[in-house]
């Protein structure tokens, strides 16, 4: 599923974004946002974003964004590093 945003055309308009790159800068600003207020995974963000992980990891760094990492996801990182299957 594919959701569009509605953004009034007299906003879209006043982006001082070069026309061509609007949707990519609106996609990342919005990933960036939503990972930094802990809406979204850095996965789900980087994937909103568009980007590979290790761009989107340089972007977060980038402004000084701090990467969410908590125990839980060591213990993840682990378990797959271990070829161990998700318990959730």
């Amino acid at each position: 599923m594919e959701v569009n945003l509605p953004i009034p055309t007299k906003v879209y308009l006043a982006l001082k974004i070069p026309e061509k790159e609007k949707k990519t800068v609106l996609l990342t600003e919005l990933a960036i946002s939503l990972y930094q207020r802990a809406i979204l995974s850095f996965g789900k963000a980087r994937e909103l974003a568009q980007m590979d992980k290790w761009v989107f990891h340089k972007e977060l760094n980038k402004r000084n964004i701090v990467r969410h990492y908590h125990l839980e996801d060591l213990e993840e990182d682990l378990q797959y590093g271990r070829g161990e299957e998700e318990t959730t």
